[in-house]
């Protein structure tokens, strides 16, 4: 499913009611996150980040939605074997 019009270029979303932070790559797979992110863009309580980073997200002080806990856990544990150089 495409991505919200106004933010087709983007890959984040803020809620600035919340300080909640969206995956947009997980709207239309996940229904909770599609339907917290229409919410967002009707109340026009939206923030897109530049640069569109979460490490930016979290600079203003917004918290990734727990939807995202398991791609950040998978990141996490990539930059850590990449870093110490070892692979399973």
């Amino acid at each position: 499913m495409p991505r919200p019009a106004k933010f087709e270029h983007n890959r984040f979303l803020g809620d600035k009611r919340t300080l909640r932070v969206y995956d947009l790559d997980r709207y239309g797979l996940d229904d909770r996150v599609t339907a917290a992110v229409d919410n967002v863009l009707q109340a026009e309580t939206f923030l897109a980040f530049g640069p569109d980073t979460l490490a930016e997200a979290r600079n203003r002080g917004y918290h990734p939605d727990p939807s995202m806990r398991h791609q950040l856990q998978l990141e996490e544990e990539a930059e850590q074997e990449a870093a110490t150089g070892t692979a399973d």
